[in-house]
């Protein structure tokens, strides 16, 4: 019997691909589309043609561009600071041996299960307290570390050699030259995963911005484009342009990172 050049598997996993991809493609398709198109019944899934109107009235009435800065400004802030503060305290957790270590950990991990909603309340009250409310800083500071981060490089540290790290201080590195010259240059595909995640998750930030941010010219785009959808009428053909302009760059970085990202899941899944 011939076999097959590639997976069995590829034969159940392409088709799932496809019904992934569609909406994405629906929703590029859309944004060339003029209102009448949109709303016509049947829908029409290809344009007769190509219009620009929903781009050009998306840049020209609203401030998708100061949306789209702001959005950048607070991503690139919570990635930074992940990678400084998440891949410190995982090593931490990882390496360094000091008392209340598991318990610590054990506490940090159990507010992933702590619903976001029950910490709005407080957490509004004490940016307001601080004055950072209405502000791009109440966007970011929520997301300069996590949990998720944290236990995600203490997973992958665990996972590298002690071996690697106990000749780094017999030849007289301290414990952060150790980490700086020797762990950090091992462990770019967890950073790449992680940085992969915080942009993700930040970048798609509605809730909370929505909540905290009430002042047009610092929304984020999720909070921007929300504000096209209105109760009796929803401008489609902006929605799904602004949509386009929001997704691209996170399937770009995703398209970058994704070799490192693979390599991380299955490396980290192997130590508990």
């Amino acid at each position: 019997m011939r076999r097959l050049p590639f997976s069995p598997w590829h034969l159940l996993l392409m088709p799932l691909a496809l019904i992934f991809v569609l909406p994405l493609v629906q929703m590029v398709l859309t944004s060339f589309m003029t209102s009448q198109e949109i709303n016509q019944f049947p829908p029409k899934f290809l344009p007769t043609s190509i219009h620009l109107d929903g781009y050009r009235t998306l840049l020209s009435e609203s401030n998708i561009l100061q949306w789209f800065g702001n959005t950048v400004l607070v991503s690139a802030i919570a990635v930074l600071s992940h990678l400084v503060l998440c891949s410190l305290a995982g090593y931490g957790f990882a390496r360094l041996k000091f008392a209340g270590r598991g318990l610590a950990f054990l506490a940090i991990v159990a507010t992933v299960m702590i619903p976001i909603q029950l910490l709005m309340i407080p957490t509004y009250l004490m940016f307001a307290r601080a004055g950072i409310v209405d502000t791009l800083a109440a966007a970011f500071v929520p997301w300069l570390a996590s949990a998720f981060g944290i236990f995600l490089m203490r997973q992958f540290f665990l996972g590298l050699p002690a071996e690697l790290e106990e000749a780094a201080v017999l030849d007289g590195c301290s414990t952060l030259r150790t980490f700086l010259s020797v762990v950090l240059p091992l462990a770019r595909p967890a950073l790449a995963t992680l940085a992969i995640f915080t942009l993700l998750s930040s970048w798609n930030d509605l809730l909370w911005p929505l909540v905290a941010i009430s002042d047009d010219s610092k929304f984020t785009l999720q909070v921007g484009l929300a504000s096209f959808q209105g109760t009796r009428r929803t401008e489609w053909s902006q929605l799904m342009a602004g949509n386009v302009i929001a997704t691209m760059p996170l399937i770009i970085a995703f398209l970058v990172a994704q070799k490192r990202f693979i390599a991380t899941m299955t490396f980290s899944g192997l130590k508990g």
